[in-house]
């Protein structure tokens, strides 16, 4: 669950991307895992969805490389868009919490590292 404010707009990194509505200083937490708000769901889940199900499903969550299951995030985290320089990461003593890692300006697109927690990053990737 976000726990900054943002809001989601076109991005010039790919499609839409989600972007700073307040100032966010180094070191805030953005996202938090929240049981019963975003949900972690096994492989078979796809098996029960309909393909055009499915293809939303994989558009917007991602396998966690820690523990193989789907990840989808309720609210608009699931717009945050790779770099290879974010501006937020997990905290490595917590796979649950994601902070800035330094300043972020209101209208600044919010970035994570897709490398560091999602297995099938290279998919995702290649779609942008």
């Amino acid at each position: 669950m976000l726990l900054v404010k943002t809001e989601v707009r076109l991005s010039p990194i790919h499609g839409l991307g989600l972007f700073a509505a307040e100032f966010i200083p180094d070191g805030t937490v953005t996202w938090r895992y929240l049981e019963g708000f975003d949900q972690r769901l096994p492989e078979s889940i796809l098996s029960i969805l309909s393909g055009p199900a499915k293809e939303q499903f994989l558009k917007y969550s991602y396998v966690d490389s820690a523990t193989g299951l789907y990840e989808l995030c309720a609210d608009d985290a699931r717009f945050f868009n790779h770099s290879e320089n974010p501006n937020t990461a997990g905290v490595p003593t917590s796979e649950d919490v994601d902070i800035a890692t330094r300043d972020i300006n209101a209208g600044e697109e919010l970035t994570c590292d897709y490398r560091t927690f999602d297995r099938d990053w290279r998919n995702k990737l290649r779609l942008t």
